[in-house]
């Protein structure tokens, strides 16, 4: 069934409160926010900030997120220095991991460097080679950590874990 065009603008002026008028959803929560480093993107240099941050693609030199999670994607390879708050592993680190939180080395990731952290998990065929620090969450060994000049290395062993 047609109608004329003078009906269809008489039914445009019905108030909102019609249940079935459109009303759009509005979103209450900020989306989150997170930078990507695609797949072909090389990048040499210093990264720092305080949103998320997924690599996917390849870094040299120092990343510094000290209030945020950094990712690093299947295809993401890091030759690097991380400082973050959390850091999952999915593709090759070759430097030092330094966290507040947690790191997190998935079954195919590989790390190569020193691990200083809270929380840590390595899954099975995951490979960790470097010694591994972890601390207690304390606000007193946080506050010595920033006390310090130049940071202690890590007492560990080296640990090395492959499938």
């Amino acid at each position: 069934m047609l109608q004329s065009s003078d009906s269809y603008n008489s039914k445009s002026n019905v108030p909102a409160s019609n249940p079935n008028a459109y009303n759009p959803v509005k979103t209450v929560t900020a989306p989150v926010d997170q930078a990507t480093i695609g797949r072909t993107l090389v990048i040499k240099g210093e990264i720092s900030g305080s949103e998320a941050l997924y690599i996917d693609g390849r870094i040299e030199g120092k990343i510094t997120m000290p209030e945020s999670r950094v990712t690093i994607g299947r295809n993401g390879k890091v030759d690097a220095s991380i400082q973050a708050r959390e850091v999952v592993v999915m593709g090759k680190v070759n430097g030092n991991i330094e966290c507040s939180d947690r790191v997190d080395i998935r079954a195919e990731g590989s790390v190569a460097g020193d691990i200083s952290t809270v929380r840590i998990s390595v899954e099975d065929g995951a490979a960790l080679k470097g010694g591994i620090q972890v601390r207690s969450e304390g606000k007193q060994n946080q506050q010595q950590s920033q006390n310090q000049a130049k940071p202690e290395p890590p007492k560990a062993l080296a640990a090395t874990a492959s499938a």
